[in-house]
């Protein structure tokens, strides 16, 4: 009898020693799991660049150019004017328009042209070759 008594404490022991202590496994893959899989590329952040250009033989231009990011800016400049601004909108309108200030004294064909490209691509577009210093504007919604 003391040998089994011997052995139930022993028994007793080695059970009451694990609860009683952390017997926790770690397993620790080589590789990633399906569930850490599954959550990768679904959040992609698409990025796109946003050009405004205003190109032409007058002396200068007033340039207006709108976004929702940063509103309606006017600038005055000298041409050609190009900024360009990053965005992560699904969708966004845009708008540009340019008066020009005035023509050189020699100059007998004039031009100006106002242009939006999105990620280096022509947007919108449009010209004018008129010498009365129209306002030429273009606008539209980009969606991806």
């Amino acid at each position: 009898m003391s040998k089994s008594v011997s052995l139930l404490i022993a028994l007793a022991i080695s059970v009451s020693g694990c609860a009683f202590s952390s017997c926790t496994k770690v397993y620790v893959p080589s590789a990633p799991s399906n569930t850490d899989n599954q959550n990768q590329g679904t959040t992609k952040i698409l990025h796109d660049t946003i050009e405004f250009r205003v190109i032409g033989n007058a002396t200068g231009a007033k340039v207006r150019y709108s976004n929702t990011l940063d509103g309606l800016l006017q600038i005055n400049t000298t041409l050609p004017f190009q900024i360009a601004i990053d965005s992560i909108k699904d969708s966004i309108f845009l708008s540009l328009e340019a008066t020009p200030t005035g023509f050189s004294g020699a100059t007998f064909s004039p031009f100006m042209t106002v242009q939006i490209f999105v990620n280096g691509n022509l947007f919108r577009e449009a010209s004018s070759s008129s010498i009365f210093l129209d306002t030429i504007s273009v606008s539209g919604t980009y969606r991806r």
